[in-house]
């Protein structure tokens, strides 16, 4: 798809089941090749994330078939543990694969990962608690080369809580004789279905949702079948929409907790929000208030991923909210497309203050990244005009 065009001036209504989470079934599909046998991996979202990752998953010698939304990895004919740089370069996440793929095979070799221009991410944290398990890795030419045939168990102290990092220590450690001790781990809920996904193939993992979770050194003994648990990111976009277009929706299959700072936000600019059991509800009628500032921070802080959405959803609200994004230097590249919508946003280093205007306008925008897609698609219904979103979505 090259461009979507939005008709703007639509409430938004409706009720509809939020799909697995990306950021979870990334480091899960990784996980995969632990086990030499079958997993199914059930709710597992159709992305192109997902689509790369199976790329490298049959490339390692995997098996990776669909049926429905059900997924099936068999890892026994599992054969290489090489990742070319082109497959490298498709995602971020595919620098996961490090830790699962050394716990596995004892050695490893992949370049540098690509994904959203989002800034500096260096992998430093991932191949620091790598060493610390004995892993030996030499760079060279851009390639990274690992052996880790006698990885041992034991505190490993993570400078900042790094999603990833804490995954590919996980991953490595589930290979590494004795207990790994994780400590300023993440904390995010990606993290405890990560640590459900590896207990379910009977690996002796504990304390996700903490900021210290314990490996015992123990390779899966057997097959499972696994639900992949709903993307808060995507729910909070569909949440974040209609607000700013106003309107009623309801989404099944989500986690409140999970979103609890996001609804909190939305709840503070005007909306109505309610929720039971795996279900959240927000009605809205469009004319939002501004909430004052907005932090992203680390879990159970507001997450980054829903900044640029939110920001779009209060593009017309009154008054003026005060963003400071915490995570990523280069996160407000969504900015200059939104102002051309008609948006008053103003940027300075990390903070960006978002002033609301009575309406937006249709224009021609691009999107600059996954999230920053998501902000512009959610402006869109605003406007009272078409909005011709020119780019790849």
């Amino acid at each position: 798809m090259s461009h979507i065009v939005i008709q703007g001036g639509r409430r938004l209504e409706g009720t509809l089941t939020v799909q697995g989470a990306k950021n979870s079934v990334l480091p899960i599909l990784a996980a995969t090749i632990l086990h030499p046998g079958r997993t199914t991996l059930r709710g597992c979202p159709r992305l192109s994330d997902v689509e790369a990752s199976i790329r490298i998953l049959r490339h390692l010698g995997c098996k990776a078939e669909w049926e429905g939304e059900e997924l099936t990895v068999d890892a026994s004919t599992l054969d290489r543990w090489d990742v070319p740089d082109h497959l490298m370069r498709e995602m971020r996440s595919s620098v996961i694969f490090l830790g699962a793929i050394l716990a596995r095979m004892g050695w490893a070799e992949l370049s540098h990962p690509g994904g959203c221009e989002l800034g500096p991410r260096p992998i430093d944290l991932h191949l620091a608690a790598l060493r610390q398990l004995g892993a030996q890795l030499r760079e060279e030419s851009g390639c990274l080369q690992c052996s880790a045939q006698c990885m041992e168990g034991r505190e490993i102290v993570l400078s900042m809580p790094s999603v990833g990092a804490t995954e590919n220590a996980m991953l490595a450690a589930c290979g590494a004789e004795g207990e790994t001790v994780l400590v300023n781990a993440a904390r995010e809920p990606e993290i405890g279905d990560l640590q459900a996904f590896l207990c379910g193939m009977g690996c002796r993992v504990r304390g996700a949702g903490s900021s210290t979770i314990c490996v015992q050194g123990r390779r899966p003994t057997h097959d499972s079948v696994h639900t992949v648990m709903p993307d808060r990111i995507a729910a909070a976009t569909y949440l974040a929409a209609a607000a700013a277009a106003g309107g009623e929706v309801e989404l099944r299959r989500v986690s409140h907790g999970h979103l609890s700072t996001v609804t909190a936000a939305l709840h503070a600019a005007g909306c109505q929000i309610s929720g039971g059991e795996g279900q959240v509800a927000l009605r809205s009628a469009g004319h939002l208030r501004s909430i004052g500032t907005v932090r992203t921070a680390p879990y159970p802080g507001f997450p980054t991923d829903a900044q640029a959405i939110l920001m779009a959803a209060l593009l017309r609200a009154r008054g003026a909210t005060v963003f400071v994004e915490n995570i990523f230097e280069n996160r407000y590249r969504h900015v200059d497309e939104l102002c051309r919508m008609g948006a008053d946003i103003s940027v300075a280093d990390r903070v960006a203050v978002v002033t609301g205007v009575p309406e937006l306008c249709g224009a021609q925008v691009r999107c600059t990244d996954l999230r920053g897609g998501a902000a512009l698609l959610g402006a869109g219904p605003a406007p009272p005009g078409g909005t011709p979103n020119g780019g790849v979505f």
